[in-house]
């Protein structure tokens, strides 16, 4: 049997490198890194909430898991909670004899659904302020019915302002020290009038054929809300869907309209807007996704 022999040479040198693994190093230690990493916290997006106007009740608020909802309640002598939320956040309808608790109880039973809308609400409100504003000077395109005019400024002794259909061209004349806000103002008191002419026009050739009629038609200035229609036949369409095809003025149109029949979003409701209006869903999700694509031109 053989042994094998180590030198003392061999022995130094290894212990040499035994005792050199551990001395600190003169380079400094990587920082310590957890076991594990969480993921980076999504960017917060502000949930939407009513604007209150002066003759609106205070906002009601309600924490909802890791959200605080600020919400407009109103009462009516509908017999459930009804629940409504666009661009401008969370509307409640409850009946009168019901109780706070209540409300708020059924509010948490749809938290889930309520939370989620309320978020692409608030996104779709960040993105949509985000969207670069229009340059108002000569040559400006600006959307009107689906397509684009072209604004045309001159140097006018007298303000003026002219639509030339033909060449779509809209004419506005500037008098000396006229500034940018009140060129804007001038501009969207057009759109405004326009919107009212052709809204009338098609809200009288469709509620014949839905055999309805309205008592008052006014125009809104609401955040997203495209219109609205109240029991007594009042109709409020939003003077924006100017900006919209013409398809999608309809299909709003035929939407209020139906609300004169049905006051709510039943299958008996969306029977009556096919009635006039067949193609409801593909406008509906047009609608959607133009009002993200539409560039911002009056900041309110």
């Amino acid at each position: 049997m053989t042994s094998s022999k180590i030198d003392g040479h061999q022995l130094e040198l290894f212990a040499q490198d035994f005792f050199a693994a551990l001395k600190p190093s003169d380079r400094p230690a990587p920082p310590s890194q957890p076991l594990f990493k969480a993921p980076p916290a999504p960017p917060r997006v502000k949930l939407p909430s009513p604007p209150v106007g002066p003759l609106d009740p205070p906002l009601k608020r309600i924490v909802l898991g890791h959200h605080t909802v600020d919400y407009l309640l109103r009462r009516s002598s509908r017999r459930s909670i009804g629940f409504m939320i666009d661009d401008d956040g969370l509307r409640v309808t409850a009946p009168r004899r019901v109780t706070q608790i209540d409300i708020d109880n059924a509010i948490r039973a749809k938290q889930r659904w309520i939370v989620t809308k309320l978020l692409e609400r608030g996104e779709r409100r960040e993105q949509r302020q985000q969207r670069p504003p229009i340059d108002w000077k000569d040559g400006a395109r600006l959307p009107y019915l689906g397509g684009e005019i072209t604004l045309r400024l001159e140097e006018a002794a007298r303000s003026h302002c002219q639509y030339d259909a033909a060449s779509r061209e809209l004419w506005i004349g500037v008098v000396p020290g006229l500034s940018e806000w009140q060129l804007k103002e001038r501009i969207k008191l057009w759109f405004q009038a326009e919107a009212k002419r052709l809204f009338k026009e098609r809200l009288d050739h469709y509620a014949p054929l839905l055999g309805v009629s309205y008592s008052a038609f006014t125009l809104s200035s609401a955040g997203s809300r495209w219109g609205s229609c109240t029991v007594q036949g009042a109709i409020r369409l939003n003077w924006r869907l100017i900006h919209y095809p013409l398809a999608l003025v309809d299909y709003v149109v035929a939407h209020e309209l139906a609300h004169l029949r049905e006051m709510n979003h039943s299958p008996a409701f969306w029977a009556a807007v096919g009635e006039i209006y067949p193609d409801y869903d593909g406008a509906r999700l047009a609608l959607r996704k133009q009002s993200h694509e539409m560039p911002v031109l009056f900041a309110e």
